[in-house]
Order: C-alpha cells, then structure tokens, then sequence
C-alpha cells in the first residue's frame, strides 16, 4: 500500500482549512498552536502524503498529542472524518516504529493478556481490594512510596474507586428475570468498567431492572478495542471487534446496551473497522445498529419510580466519545432533569474536552492537567456540588480535578447511573 492510501489521502483533501474546529480543540486552547490543532495535525499529514515532507517523524508529536475527542468533526461544516485520518497516521507510525524488546514485551501483555481477558482484570481489581482493605493504602500514602510509579499513576491513586470485594462480586449479578419486558437487551461489561466500576455495572442491571428491561449477559465477550484502536494496534483491535459480535450476535434481543462514553463509541464504529471484511462487513453493521448507551434504554423503557429527592446542585460533563461519536445528546439529560429536587447548571463551554481521552491523562500527564484546569475553572463558575458524567475515564479525571482544586468534601464526581441509583434507592 502507498503511503498516501496508508495516510488516507482521500479524506484528507476534504479540509479546506477554514480555522471552524480551532476554538473547539482542547489542544489548540491549552497549547496555542497551529501544529496542535485539527486543521494543523491534518495539514502535516496532507504534505507528508504528498511528498512535501519526507521524514514521517514530523508528524508523530503532534498525532500523539491529539487527546480525539473527536469535536472538530461536529464543528466542521464540510464533513472531514478526522477519527480515520487520525487513525491511518498513527497506524502508519506504529508500523515504522522500532521498540526495545521490553516494550514489546510490555505492550504485548496489556493488549493481548490483560485489558482482552476479563478474569485478569478482575484478579487485578481483587488485588487492589485487598491493597485498599488491609491498610497498603495508608502505608503507601504515609510512605511517599506512590512517588515511584511511572506515568505518574501515584497521581490517580487517589481517585480509584472502593473495589467490591470478591465475596460479593459475584452476588451483583443476581438481578430479577422479568417475565413480561418492555425491552430485552444484552449488556455489554466492558473490561474497565467490570473491573474497577463493577457497582455502577451492578446498578445499571437493577436500572433495567426497575424499567422493565430484560437483560442477558453474554459470557464470551471482551474488551471493546478502543485502547488498542487508539494506541495504533489495528489488528487487535479487529480480532476483538470479531469475537464480540460473535459474542452477541445470536442472541435475541433489541439492543446491545452499554454504559461507558468511550466502549459504546467502538462498538458504534465496528462497521468502520470491518468495512473491508468480506465475512464480517454486514454482520458488524447489524451489531452496530443495536448498540445504545443506557440512557438511550432507560429513556425508551418504563419510567423509573424514584423513592427519594437530591437537593443538590449538578454540572454535567458530557463524554466526548458520547457526545461527538455516538450522538447521544439529549437522553442524559433527560434522565437528570427527571430526578426530584435536582437543580441542572450548565457550564460554559459544557461539550469542552476533560482531557482524559483513555490513557491520554497518563501518557502525555502534563497536557492532560491543562485541559482539565480549563474545565474545573468553568465547573467551579456553576457551584454545583456534583458533576455527573457517563464515561469512566471522564469520572476518574474529574474527581482528580477536584483533588487537585481543593473541593474535595464539597464536590463529588458520579457516573449518571450512581445518581439515578441513588434517587431510586438502589443499594
């Protein structure tokens, strides 16, 4: 293949380079310049297609600096897919690029051994269990020994989650079979969410539950492939994208339903990942026309009973990946306006980027601050006591951003099926 195939050349002579998605890219605003910003990154990627620049390398920094949100494309009036010319450049780098024997060895294992396979992930989230329950916590903290960790994961320590403990894991999925359902979905876990959100997993079954929704789980699925999409791993990203639709595909049911930003926006992009696929074009297309966020269930399900008010202040911060990709825009609101005495204050620029962006706040830790500085500033302008969010990784980023701005103890960061869990009286 040429290069100019490879760097999809063919959307890439689409921007005409009129300056629409600068005031919307989270780099352009944190970095101030034309080589961070949408129509910069694809301009780069337009002459090393064309010859103009010939060392590769050029485009790598500003590629790996993008943090895809993916706004530019909503704001672009002429329909550039920036996604897949993002994708084909870091396809392109990763292909050329030459790794140690111990990174390989490293990349290897979380993409093939750890994020694929539901009983590591799990094992990790008991091993963090008991580092919370026996007192590792403390010690680590009263130590400075997180200091050591790279990628600055001492930083987010603080903001994982209690873990269920492995004696009750197993007890979340008990939920009542509903003999005659509005609905019948399949519910897809996802491998972060299963591992380290298992509670919000637990109360989005009794959320279908109380809508009179059906759920079955199908064992045979796996992680959705974002990270590896996202981090220039194509081919695994296919052979995930395959096992899921096996995983799902036979099942009789009206949707497929998940409940983080991020995983439903690949799976809603699957028919792109296979559209050269002659055995699994259709069928990806098929698994694509019924996969839905939960709001988009519950919204369609019987109206939930609530058995309590929040007297609260809420922000919302809207999932990029939800948001621009799958297009779900009105139904989270919907929902959060429906709870009791809740009062809904916007912020300015709501559909900005936290600057999460999967493991973006880890790899590129500095960039990442920024954007969130940005976004605590217009969240402390509504005084909302609770910021409500629908995507795991935009949930960890807050709640650091409100470590980091001091409000920890009068803001609290939750996944909008806590809150609804809550107003329902769910435990």
């Amino acid at each position: 293949m040429m290069l100019k195939d490879e760097l999809r050349y063919d959307l890439v002579n689409r921007c005409v380079q009129c300056g629409y998605c600068l005031p919307v890219c989270p780099t352009y605003m944190t970095m101030e310049r034309e080589t961070q910003s949408p129509r910069g990154r694809i301009n780069l990627v337009k002459m090393v297609a064309e010859g103009r620049i010939t060392n590769l390398e050029i485009i790598k920094e500003p590629i790996d600096l993008c943090v895809a949100c993916r706004a530019c494309e909503v704001a672009c009036p002429t329909g550039v897919e920036y996604g897949k010319i993002l994708d084909a450049a870091k396809l392109a780098l990763e292909k050329r690029k030459v790794y140690t024997s111990s990174t390989k060895l490293i990349r290897n294992i979380l993409f093939k051994k750890v994020f694929p396979k539901q009983k590591v992930m799990v094992t990790l989230s008991n091993l963090v269990w008991f580092y919370q329950k026996m007192g590792l916590q403390k010690l680590a903290h009263t130590t400075n020994a997180l200091k050591i960790l790279p990628n600055h994961l001492g930083e987010f320590e603080e903001v994982i989650p209690r873990i269920t403990s492995p004696s009750n894991r197993g007890k979340n999925k008990e939920y009542q079979k509903i003999k005659s359902p509005t609905l019948k979905v399949a519910f897809f876990q996802g491998c972060v969410m299963e591992a380290i959100y298992e509670r919000i997993n637990h109360y989005t079954l009794e959320l279908l539950n109380l809508a009179n929704v059906d759920v079955v789980i199908p064992e045979k699925q796996t992680c959705c492939g974002a990270l590896h999409a996202h981090s220039g791993e194509h081919d695994h990203a296919v052979e995930l994208a395959k096992q899921n639709i096996e995983a799902f595909e036979n099942l009789e049911v009206d949707y497929i339903v998940n409940n983080a930003g991020g995983c439903g926006a690949a799976l809603k992009e699957y028919d792109q990942l296979l559209a050269n696929d002659s055995e699994y074009a259709e069928r990806a297309k098929e698994f694509v026309n019924k996969v839905k966020d939960i709001s988009e269930i519950l919204v369609k399900g019987e109206p939930i009973v609530f058995k309590k008010g929040i007297n609260e202040v809420v922000t919302y911060q809207r999932s990029c990946h939800m948001t621009n990709v799958q297009k779900v825009k009105d139904e989270p609101l919907l929902l959060i306006q429906s709870i009791p005495g809740l009062k809904l204050a916007e912020m300015q620029r709501p559909n900005m980027c936290c600057g999460s962006g999967g493991i973006y706040n880890m790899i590129h830790y500095k960039e990442s601050m920024k954007i969130l500085d940005l976004k605590m500033d217009t969240v402390k302008e509504t005084h909302a006591t609770t910021i409500i969010t629908t995507n795991p990784g935009c949930l960890i980023q807050m709640q650091k951003g409100i470590i980091d701005q001091g409000l920890k103890g009068r803001v609290r960061s939750v996944h909008l099926v806590e809150l609804l869990a809550e107003a329902a009286g769910i435990k």
